[in-house]
């Protein structure tokens, strides 16, 4: 009997976000321990303190979450008391690796994109709240 193995092909999904603020809550959870070995491990990287917060909205956007959410991402194990997150690899703006957090967490608002990564992107980019930037999801 022959085994077949499915292969997928990732693909990307081409998004444009509003940069805004976050609730400044970001750099305490990518500075602990557990977060930083699961990102590394997991993502690659080790995250600069904090999350590059977007506000999306618009058809492009609700499409893009039914298509994250028939995908399996790639998951984040929590430490007790914390809660699971799955995580999409993305590029900002054309040239800034990251990763964007799903946490799986009840009335997480639907149109909150937080993405971490190794450096600081809005201050990379020299963003301001309200500047629009291009999103590129790798699912």
């Amino acid at each position: 009997m022959a085994v077949t193995e499915r292969m997928t092909e990732a693909q990307t999904l081409q998004l444009e976000g509003e940069a805004c603020s976050g609730l400044g809550e970001g750099a305490g959870f990518t500075a602990l321990e557990w977060v930083r070995r699961e990102f590394l491990a997991k993502l690659g990287f080790e995250p600069y303190p904090g999350t590059f917060n977007l506000r999306m909205n618009g058809p492009e956007w609700e499409a893009a979450r039914r298509v994250m959410a028939q995908e399996s991402g790639i998951p984040i194990t929590p430490e007790a008391g914390f809660c699971a997150a799955r995580c999409f690899h993305v590029v900002i703006a054309g040239s800034i690796t990251g990763a964007v957090v799903f946490p799986e967490v009840a009335g997480y608002p639907s149109d909150k994109f937080e993405v971490i990564s190794a450096v600081p992107i809005r201050q990379a980019l020299g963003m301001k709240d309200g500047d629009a930037v291009a999103v590129s999801v790798i699912c």
